[in-house]
């Protein structure tokens, strides 16, 4: 009684828990998404896939600046997206008690998202040449698993570990390939960089958005996500484990189906 007494009267840490974070990732998605499922199907449909030379882009530029300039600034908002994913899957690698159950969860998401996903992004219920970010998340939750049993080797010398840790990370980055996630082998390369130096996370999160970085520049707003992982205390915070599984394929019906309602259904994705 004396030490439940205790731990009421205990001050909440400061800081940001695993669960505003998580709403953190739910909102960046949500606005990144709406440029890619929504802006981007207008813009297709006003001329952006028939744009031939200067001339024709620059009359594009000019008739359709407002939403191309919207769409850009959601897109990169939905920079932080990824590496947050990347973060709270090694929080939750770390913390499970249970990993093959850990695995199976991400696949069972994979697969409920891949309908939701193939409309959302290429308007069609199966599009096998490019899969949702769960199966990355999977392949990078793999990685982790045989880089921990490599690590609890204690009688491998260092170079069999680091060729084993080689062969464990390029047999993940070549499954993400073959199946062509999205970000792909270079999102299981974020999530390596980041479990790597998993015990000091602000450096973590900051060499995993330099990695997302060097695939492409414009993921260097993904920087502004050291800011709540900075600030993050290590606490639970709110139990929204299934809410935040849950909402990436709703999510993403939902706006496909808002693109339906606007006649942006039939639009040709790249």
């Amino acid at each position: 009684m004396e030490n439940a007494a205790a731990a009421e009267i205990m001050p909440k840490k400061k800081g940001v828990t695993g669960s505003t974070i998580k709403l953190i990732a739910i909102i960046v998605m949500f606005i990144d998404h709406t440029g890619a499922i929504i802006l981007e199907r207008m813009m297709i449909k006003e001329g952006m896939g028939s744009i031939m030379d200067v001339s024709s882009a620059a009359m594009f530029m000019q008739q359709n600046m407002a939403l191309y300039i919207s769409d850009i600034v959601l897109r990169l908002v939905g920079r932080l997206g990824f590496p947050i994913f990347c973060f709270l899957l090694i929080e939750g690698f770390e913390h499970t008690h249970n990993v093959k159950k850990y695995a199976s969860r991400l696949f069972l998401f994979a697969l409920i998202s891949e309908i939701p996903f193939d409309l959302g992004f290429k308007g069609a219920f199966f599009y096998w040449g490019y899969q949702n970010v769960f199966f990355t998340l999977l392949f990078g939750l793999l990685v982790m698993i045989g880089l921990r049993f490599i690590e609890e080797k204690t009688e491998w010398n260092k170079i069999i570990k680091a060729i084993a840790n080689v062969l464990v990370l390029v047999a993940g980055m070549g499954a993400a390939i073959a199946m062509q996630t999205d970000y792909s082998a270079f999102g299981v390369l974020t999530v390596a960089v980041m479990y790597f130096f998993r015990n000091k996370k602000t450096l973590s999160a900051g060499l995993g958005c330099t990695t997302l970085t060097v695939m492409s520049p414009t993921e260097i707003t993904a920087f502004l996500v050291l800011i709540p992982i900075h600030k993050y205390n290590g606490e639970r915070g709110w139990n929204i484990k299934w809410l935040f599984y849950a909402f990436y394929p709703v999510h993403i019906l939902i706006l496909y189906l808002i693109a339906c309602a606007l006649g942006l259904s039939q639009v040709a994705m790249f």
